[in-house]
């Protein structure tokens, strides 16, 4: 390639580099005429994405995996320096403090519960003749793989 043929493939490079892009409409009007009553036809409206829906999830998909792949590097790093001796006294150091608490305010929260469900008064205040009725449904289900044949018995 000459020289001259060089300069102007790059002026033409550059020109198109420097040239601008068409710009996308960010918003639509619809001039169809709205009808005075009744509803109206739809419109289509066609999809144009910019990223296809199985790029995307491959992409997700590529980045758990990395993140997946990372973090077991970094397990397997540590393990290997042995920076990972973790003992039983140090587990137990961090997470019976912890549990302790957490048994004393499912304790509390039980105990309250109970108490609030001792106290059950209903009070019915009918005004003309009443038929009170009581349903009972009955629905066993027995087994590994149960069929259930809700029956209302009169």
């Amino acid at each position: 390639m000459s020289d001259a043929e060089a300069n102007a493939e790059a002026r033409r490079i550059i020109a198109d580099a420097y040239r601008p892009v068409a710009q996308m409409p960010t918003q639509f009007r619809d001039p169809t005429p709205v009808p005075h009553y009744g509803s109206t036809p739809p419109v289509p409206q066609p999809d144009h994405r910019i990223v296809p829906a199985w790029a995307a999830g491959t992409a997700v998909a590529g980045i758990g995996t990395g993140a997946a792949f990372v973090g077991v590097g970094c397990g397997i790093w540590l393990a290997c320096k042995g920076f990972a001796a973790v003992t039983l006294t140090s587990v137990l150091f961090v997470t019976l403090p912890i549990a302790a608490v957490a048994a004393v305010a499912v304790a509390i929260g039980s105990a309250l519960r109970a108490l609030k469900a001792t106290h059950t008064e209903t009070h019915h205040h009918y005004s003309g003749p009443v038929r009170q009725e009581t349903n009972t449904i009955t629905a066993p289900a027995y087994g590994l793989i149960a069929r259930n044949r809700n029956e209302l018995h009169r």
